[in-house]
Order: structure tokens, then C-alpha cells, then sequence
């Protein structure tokens, strides 16, 4: 891409004879003929790579042009423009003052191309160089977005000056991406995840990642919780179409997002506390159900911190079941991988057996497809009235149940399992073809 260079000049002259050796040298010129349209320009179009700025001009001269012009930066946010001050004074004090406001060099007219493009190539340069640097230091290379230090400074700023809604962002069920998919496949969902949230976030918005799959962002003129809703829902619906493109159409995780909300500066400017509020909000979205968004409520939260204590017969009944069935236990996946994990943990300890199963459904040439389709479900069905109920099932997708048989001697296996099969083909024979891999946990006694 070609460097941009703006040239600041009264003298038309002086602006030809600059814009001739930059123009045949590759470069982008924007030629201005005083202080006044230079900062206009770049209020209207941006800032250059460079500016070649007159000292002696009418109206404003080079250093109050500077002045007003570093004004104008810090107003918007920008950064600091190179500026090379043009001059055919060699007056020391001249040169002394304008380094001390901060221009990058001096440059004697009338022009010598090769002493020009010298120093234009060396400072914008050595800007590039630090400017990467910089880059490096505050972005997460995965995503783009601000990495977890530069994030806290950054939504600082936003809170301190903006007006919009400030928002954590934690996806739902990324764990098993990884775990099924492996981390590959894990990065490519952040860097898609990433590319969504910047589509869906409005322009001068600010986004960062704080953690593995935990995102912030401070939406800028979000006022509304329509506007609010509107974003999450965009956000989960192009999730699931990219896990689906990424991981196939039976990919089988419930992947979604769960939003934490904050209007500023309705409940402050302070970050971190607001950052807390957040937090709150995204925990409330994660125990009803996650995939939605919870925006922060001063009168809800506050009830809920004032809700009476229980005993601890009361919670057990609350979190218990009180009339148990004989069956076992068909669990979702996330609240399948959760028990998994511990049961796993609890055999290995005390050295107790166990077996994993995974069934495997096929439709039967010539069978009815609504037939088929009723009898993938009714499997489940059979499964927990076949098992005990210390068992625990899960369905992975379409046509695949996951069983953990849980206290087996290894020699039982074949024959339990042969009987939950035996079991169907006597309530619906020829309904499925029924394969099934298995994986003893073994004593270790």
C-alpha cells in the first residue's frame, strides 16, 4: 500500500515541485494550501502517514497549525501524525522550538529529492516498526482483538467517555469443542467467534478476550435492551452456522453464547465495577438456560442478595429428587460431561469398574424414514428403562447414545448389553441395525 503524504504549502511552487518527487516515487500526495483545510481534511478523511507542513503561512503559521492539530488528535483519539516542518530559515531557535512541540524534523527549501525521500522513507519507517511493536504488545495474535491487558486499559476509556453498553461474552459448551474436536478446531470457532462479534458490534466499538473463550465488549450507542437482545441473538445464530460449516451438520454441541449487560453511565463510569455488574448478569444468563443475555438490574440483583437463607435439609430437597425413578439418568451433554467427569474421577479412587458404551443406529434397507426416525428416539427411551439407575446416558447426536455402565465386572458386559438389544428387537424388530463399541474401566486393585 502506498505511504500517504500530505504537503501543507502557501506556495503552489512548493507544492508541485513536492508533489512531482512523490507522486514519481510511488507515494499518495495530498497537496493543501493552508492550516485551515489540513485540519479540516483530516477531521473529514483521516490522518496520513506523514505531513510536510510549512512553517511560514498565512493566517495560522506551522507551529500553531501543529498545536491545533495535536488538539485535534487527542480529541478523536488518533495518533500522533510524523510531521516534518518545511523552511527556508536556518535560525537554530526556530529549529529548537520545534522540537520541543514534538515535530519529527526539518527539511530546508528548495528541495533535494533524494535528502527528501530519505527522510520521509526513515521516520514513517521507523513509525511501522513502532507501531507492530506496539500491535504485538496489546493484541491477542488468535483473534485480533485486545488482549487481556490492553483490554482493562482500553474499556477504561470507553466508560470513562462513551455512552453504550458495556458486555461480557462466554461461550457455551466450548470445552467440548476441544475435547471432541480437538484444539485446532477450537481456534478456528474463536477466530470465526471473533469475526462474528466484530460484523454485529457498531463502528467505533471496542472488543477484547480476557480468557479462553470469554469475551469483552463495549458497544458504543447501545442504549436499549432491544438493541441488546437484537446482538445476541445475531451473535448465536452465526454461531451455530459456523460450528455447522466447521464441524458438519450432526456436529451434536450445544455451542451459543451467553451475554452479560451494562448500560454506561447509567450504573457508573468505573470499569471494574462495572466489569463485577457484568459478570453478575452473564452468571444470571448461565443458571437459566444460557444461549441469551441478561442485562444488569439494580433492583433485581439486590432482591436476590436479600433472599432468605435455608437450612441445609431444605437445599437438599430443593437440589435432590425426591421420588426417584427406576431408570437412569439421560442427561444433556453439558450436564453429562460434568458427571462424566466425576464418576470418572470417583472409579479411578476407589478402584472401581465401570464400562462406556456408544451405540450406533442405521436405518435397515426398505424401512420407512418416519418410522426410523420415530424409533432413533425411542431407543433413548428404552435405554433408561433398561439400565440401573446408578447408569447414566447421553444422546451424541442423531444416531448415537453414549452409556456409562457404572459397578460391571468385565465378563457381564456382553451379556448386559446383548440383553438391552435382545430387549428391542422384541418391541420393535427390524426397526434399526444396532452396532456398539465398548471400553472397560478396569479394577486396579
Amino acid at each position: 500500500m502506498p505511504k500517504w503524504i500530505m504537503v501543507v504549502d502557501d506556495d503552489v511552487a512548493n507544492l508541485k515541485v513536492a508533489g512531482h518527487i512523490l507522486s514519481k516515487n510511488n507515494m499518495r500526495v495530498t497537496a493543501l494550501k493552508s492550516g485551515r483545510s489540513m485540519l479540516s481534511y483530516i477531521a473529514d478523511n483521516g490522518s496520513p502517514d506523514l505531513i510536510l507542513l510549512d512553517i511560514k503561512m498565512p493566517e495560522l503559521d506551522g507551529f500553531e497549525t501543529l498545536k491545533l492539530l495535536r488538539s485535534l488528535e487527542k480529541e478523536k483519539g488518533l495518533e500522533n501524525i510524523p510531521v516534518i516542518f518545511l523552511t527556508a530559515n536556518e535560525d537554530a531557535g526556530t529549529e529548537s522550538r520545534g522540537f520541543e512541540m514534538g515535530v519529527s524534523d526539518y527539511i530546508r527549501k528548495p528541495f533535494d529529492p533524494d535528502v527528501l525521500l530519505r527522510r520521509i522513507n526513515n521516520i514513517v519507517s521507523n513509525r511501522a516498526k513502532l507501531q507492530d511493536l506496539k500491535s504485538e504488545a496489546t493484541t491477542d495474535k488468535l483473534t485480533g482483538f485486545l488482549n487481556k491487558s490492553a483490554t482493562g486499559s482500553e474499556m477504561s476509556k470507553m466508560c470513562s467517555d462513551q455512552t453504550g453498553c458495556l458486555m461480557m461474552i462466554d461461550l457455551d459448551s466450548f470445552k467440548l469443542v476441544n475435547d471432541v474436536c480437538g484444539h485446532d478446531m477450537g481456534d478456528k470457532v474463536l477466530i470465526g467467534f471473533a469475526d462474528i462479534i466484530r460484523r454485529n458490534v457498531p463502528e467505533g466499538s471496542r472488543c477484547g478476550r480476557i480468557g479462553g473463550d470469554e469475551f469483552v465488549t463495549f458497544c458504543v450507542g447501545f442504549t436499549r435492551e432491544d438493541r441488546v437482545a437484537d446482538f445476541t441473538a445475531s451473535i448465536n445464530d452465526e454461531l451455530v452456522a459456523l460450528a455447522k460449516d466447521l464441524m458438519g451438520p450432526d456436529m451434536g454441541i450445544p455451542l451459543g453464547a451467553s451475554v452479560g449487560a451494562i448500560f454506561v453511565p447509567l450504573h457508573g463510569n468505573d470499569y471494574s465495577s462495572l466489569l463485577k455488574l457484568a459478570d453478575k448478569s452473564l452468571y444470571t444468563v448461565k443458571k437459566n438456560g444460557k444461549h441469551g443475555y441478561s442485562l444488569y438490574d439494580d433492583d433485581q440483583l439486590s432482591a436476590e442478595g436479600q433472599s432468605e437463607l435455608i437450612d441445609i435439609r431444605t437445599l437438599s430437597e430443593i437440589l435432590g429428587e425426591r421420588n426417584i425413578p427406576d431408570v437412569a439418568l439421560q442427561l444433556d451433554k453439558d450436564g453429562f460431561a460434568s458427571v462424566y467427569r466425576y464418576i470418572i474421577r470417583y472409579l479411578i479412587r476407589n478402584h472401581k469398574n465401570a464400562c462406556k458404551v456408544l451405540f450406533t443406529l442405521m436405518k435397515p434397507e426398505g424401512s420407512d424414514d418416519e418410522y426410523y426416525k420415530d424409533s432413533l428416539d425411542e431407543f433413548g427411551n428404552h435405554l433408561r428403562k433398561s439400565m440401573r439407575k446408578s447408569d447414566i446416558l447421553m444422546r451424541n447426536n442423531k444416531r448415537q447414545y453414549f452409556v456409562l455402565l457404572t459397578d460391571i465386572n468385565e465378563e457381564s458386559i456382553d451379556k448386559v448389553i446383548g440383553l438391552i438389544i435382545s430387549k428391542w428387537n422384541t418391541y420393535r424388530a427390524d426397526s434399526l441395525i444396532i452396532t456398539y463399541e465398548s471400553e472397560f474401566i478396569g479394577n486396579e486393585q
